[in-house]
């Protein structure tokens, strides 16, 4: 059974910095591409950064380029998401989520497994 398990979630003020954890079980995690999602309340799920199976190709979603950055370590089979001079704005849901293949790509639709999430809010 595949699981994708969140962390590192929290309550922060708007200017910290925050790394989520996300480890993985059940599956060949170097053989699978990685990426992070959010959903703010009343918003529709969108792409924040995904992360190829060997960790050397990277993709970002413009609006989190320089502050955001995603890493992997898959001799611990988790996946990172470095979040710095967070906004208010940022205040959602954080999901991770894996498909088999070398590249991240942008859509959920590609993804095969998902996380529960993991609830990041930074107050102002």
């Amino acid at each position: 059974q595949v699981q994708l398990v969140e962390s590192g979630g929290g309550l922060v003020q708007a200017g910290d910095s925050v790394r989520l954890s996300c480890s993985a079980s059940g599956l060949t995690f170097s053989d699978y591409a990685a990426g992070w999602f959010r959903q703010a309340p009343g918003k529709e799920r969108e792409f924040v950064a995904g992360i190829s199976r060997n960790g050397y190709s990277t993709l970002y979603a413009e609006a989190m380029k320089g502050r955001f950055t995603i890493s992997r370590d898959n001799a611990k089979n988790t996946v990172y998401l470095q979040m710095n001079n967070l906004k208010p704005e940022d205040t959602a849901v954080y999901h991770c989520a894996s498909r088999r293949g070398m590249r991240p790509v942008t859509s959920e639709g590609d993804y095969t497994y998902w996380g529960q999430g993991t609830q990041v809010t930074v107050s102002s």
